[in-house]
């Protein structure tokens, strides 16, 4: 989800990791945060700010508590959220993304232990028919604010990428985009022990074992092909490839149209960030997602093998509803969502950011997830689509505080008397 700054943040992000030992991505929206601008886009400059310093640490009552989850690090009740919520287009947004939330927030189980479903009820009733010219009060009135653990949050950025594809295989669109196949297996092993509770693996069937499916470098080289699986057909490999670290994005058709097409799968294989490999080789400068799409580009065999050497495979499905979709099953909102660590923030529940760049600022849904935004104030900001999306979430590296809002009432429940 990510397209970072052209500087160490973005190089760092490219680097990591997002699914080990063949492990399934955590997020169902898409595989890992990494996303780069498009050769020859620059990040936007950024706006600073003061950001709200973090509240002292509230160490939880029990110390035997899971540190892997928001209890574990102690909840902090936070100021009055009166004067702190900026009116305007955000909260606007922000209120819009709740709304969707809020079917699937009161239904399901929060795996963060900071609220149940019938917490939401109230505010997911009111927020159907309150104005949106008035949503900061809207939050102001239904919620409270907790701080998670230290409260020091980085906030980097996605966007929606679009690429030039086309439906029907044409002379300039010759890279497969494949659809999920259906030899494509999903094993959950904590069916067979309880050691290996959620922990899952993929793969397909080879005459009586359960093997790894085809890496990059397999389909690549044409493994699926004849198979009818072809979901349209891109011009450039290497923005394809991006685009599949993405997850989702558009296509823009020769005829002019737009082809959405979001997340459907991956092929089981490990992640690996290929900004890692070609920093460690001398290939690129630190600092520079131009510059690793420039020597892709410019050595274009020697491109294609070091892009195979991330042998994850995203497949895709057509989008042709509002989207893309997140992690909680609704469509993102550009501007209001962001991704976040479900074991500390609960999916669904609004997030009030005060960081060091003034575009971030203000209140945002939990509305995503990735594989590499881990720990209880760790986000990613969704920016949508177009040249101002990659611009700001190309360059958006912004660290400060947060607070995690509540249903009124559900910090009684968490925090010291």
């Amino acid at each position: 989800m990510i397209a970072r700054q052209s500087g160490a943040a973005l190089l760092a992000a490219l680097m990591l990791s997002a699914c080990a030992g063949g492990m399934i991505p955590p997020s169902a929206g898409g595989p890992a945060p990494s996303r780069p601008v498009p050769s020859g886009e620059g990040a936007t400059r950024p706006v600073p700010a003061t950001p709200r310093p973090t509240l002292p640490v509230e160490l939880p009552a029990d110390p035997a508590l899971d540190k892997g989850m928001a209890a574990g690090l102690g909840v902090t009740r936070g100021p009055d959220i009166a004067s702190l919520i900026p009116s305007g287009e955000r909260a606007r947004l922000a209120l819009q993304a709740f709304r969707i939330s809020c079917p699937t927030l009161m239904k399901r189980t929060d795996a963060s232990g900071l609220t149940r479903g019938a917490d939401w009820n109230n505010s997911c009733a009111a927020a159907s028919s309150w104005p949106e010219a008035s949503a900061a009060e809207f939050f102001a009135r239904y919620f409270e604010a907790v701080q998670v653990g230290d409260g020091a949050a980085f906030v980097t950025g996605y966007y929606e990428p679009e690429i030039a594809g086309s439906r029907a295989r044409q002379p300039g669109y010759e890279v497969p985009i494949y659809r999920r196949p259906t030899d494509l297996i999903d094993v959950d092993l904590g069916q067979f022990s309880d050691s290996l509770k959620g922990r899952t693996i993929r793969g397909k069937v080879s005459g009586s074992k359960f093997v790894p499916y085809d890496d990059r470098s397999q389909i690549v080289s044409g493994a699926l092909a004849g198979r009818g699986l072809e979901l349209a057909w891109a011009a450039d490999p290497v923005e394809f490839f991006f685009l599949q670290v993405q997850g989702s994005g558009r296509l823009n058709l020769p005829d002019g149209g737009v082809m959405r097409i979001g997340y459907d799968g991956q092929n089981g294989r490990d992640y690996k960030g290929i900004g890692k490999l070609m920093k460690d080789r001398g290939l690129i400068q630190a600092g520079s997602m131009q510059d690793i799409m420039q020597y892709l580009r410019a050595h274009p065999a020697e491109g294609a093998a070091i892009m195979n050497e991330n042998k994850s495979f995203v497949f895709f499905r057509e989008l042709t509803g509002a989207g893309p979709i997140g992690a909680l099953g609704v469509p993102v909102t550009a501007e209001a969502t962001v991704a976040a660590d479900p074991k500390f923030i609960p999916l669904g529940a609004p997030v009030l950011l005060s960081l060091d760049r003034a575009e971030p600022a203000g209140v945002w849904i939990a509305q995503d997830t990735g594989g590499a935004i881990k720990g209880a104030n760790r986000f990613d900001s969704f920016w949508g689509a177009g040249a101002r999306a990659r611009g700001i979430a190309g360059g958006m590296s912004a660290r400060g505080s947060a607070l995690v809002l509540l249903p009124i009432g559900s910090a009684a429940r968490l925090v010291r008397p």
